[in-house]
């Protein structure tokens, strides 16, 4: 009676993963000859585990990403898609959000810029990090009904708190004179405090043009270009090789 009020006591405190941890010490033999500190640490390491399972899971809800299946260990190396796997393996560590660079994905349609942008943005939850995926065109749309409705530094404030934002299909429509601005607005809280990982089937060179205004895309992709990792990818189309999308959406 006396562990029944203690798991009940537990769940109470919502500590959820202590309760569950004692109905196993209480039905399994190997934890009777263990000493109290020896079942004290065991109940904290499963509440520990619990916790951080609770806010990964969080974590990849409010991500929103469009395959959140996508992880680094199934990446395609096939040699035609000039993924380097020690370079990727660096990106694995999530050490460049640690410094607040950003990645920028490139490459034709199909190639699996969107999924191993995914796959990147999974592992940087992996490790903690919260994340935000928005298609670009839908991000700038979200950005514009804020300026009219009043909601714009509200929606400022929400994207600021995510260390990752993925920015997916960059240049697929074109900007408005707001949209420029609020861009670089959008890069400028971001630079040096947090990080951005951009696809787009438009070749960097080709950014300026697509931005327009001189100095506006000149502020802009100073903010980018100077703390960016680049990852060009090529190849067949990835979706008609595989019916899932792992490795190559």
């Amino acid at each position: 009676m006396l562990n029944h009020h203690s798991v009940e006591a537990l769940c109470r405190l919502h500590l959820s993963g202590m309760a569950d941890a004692l109905r196993q010490q209480l039905v399994a033999p190997e934890f009777l000859g263990r000493s109290f500190e020896e079942r004290l640490a065991q109940l904290i390491d499963a509440e520990q585990l619990s916790r951080d399972e609770r806010k990964q899971l969080g974590l990849f809800k409010r991500a929103k990403l469009k395959y959140p299946q996508a992880c680094l260990e199934d990446v395609d190396y096939q040699p035609g898609r000039r993924l380097d796997r020690s370079y990727i393996a660096s990106l694995a560590t999530s050490e460049w959000l640690q410094h607040n660079q950003f990645i920028v994905l490139t490459g034709p349609t199909g190639v699996g810029k969107t999924w191993l942008a995914c796959a990147l943005a999974s592992q940087a939850i992996r490790h903690g990090h919260p994340t935000l995926y928005k298609r670009f065109s839908l991000l700038l749309e979200e950005l514009d009904v804020a300026r009219r409705d009043g909601s714009l530094p509200k929606l400022r404030a929400q994207l600021a708190k995510v260390k990752l934002l993925v920015m997916d299909d960059w240049a697929m429509t074109p900007l408005s004179v707001a949209g420029r601005h609020e861009l670089l607005e959008l890069m400028e809280e971001r630079s040096g405090r947090s990080s951005v990982l951009m696809t787009s089937q438009l070749p960097l060179d080709k950014w300026h043009d697509y931005i327009g205004e001189l100095t506006i895309a000149d502020a802009i992709l100073d903010r980018i270009v100077h703390r960016s990792h680049r990852i060009e990818l090529s190849g067949g189309p990835m979706r008609r090789r595989q019916s899932l999308p792992a490795g190559g959406a």
